[in-house]
């Protein structure tokens, strides 16, 4: 009974230790929607001759983050089903990046390459977004967490 009690102190001890990069934060994601990419907008690529077409989507939406600090590296998670009920992107629920997330309410857009051909209209399910309190990947500037294709798609 010793043992047990002085092997649960110690995990309690080396859990409060612990760096809290270790700890992931969940964010809730509303208003979601899945749109095809304007036809100026720089991801959509057509008529580059590539053997596996594509059509370019955005997942647009709000993150909110209820916490006091931001939460960093950040991704997103989602099941997207075609017209039949099938997945999208098979064997793939991380749909993206969104970097950092300030405490509140953040606007959020992702490209997505969906298969050409694939029938529409798609639902868009089981959508969450999840980050940590510290970095978890190394980043080439202070200023630059996101690409800048994903920049502008934000912000229009």
């Amino acid at each position: 009974m010793l043992a047990l009690l002085l092997g649960l102190a110690l995990g309690l001890l080396l859990w409060q230790l612990l760096p809290g990069s270790a700890l992931a934060a969940e964010l809730r994601v509303e208003q979601v929607s899945l749109e095809p990419c304007p036809a100026a907008d720089p991801g959509s690529q057509g008529g580059l001759g590539r053997g596996a077409a594509a059509s370019c989507y955005a997942l647009r939406g709000v993150v909110e983050n209820p916490g006091s600090r931001a939460v960093v590296d950040t991704d997103v998670f989602a099941l997207i089903l075609d017209a039949s009920g099938e997945p999208v992107l098979p064997n793939r629920s991380r749909v993206g990046s969104i970097g950092d997330v300030p405490p509140g309410r953040s606007d959020f857009g992702l490209r997505l390459a969906v298969p050409a051909g694939t029938p529409g209209p798609f639902r868009v399910g089981k959508v969450r977004a999840r980050g940590f309190s510290a970095p978890v990947r190394s980043r080439v500037g202070v200023d630059q967490e996101k690409l800048p294709l994903e920049e502008t798609l934000a912000a229009s």
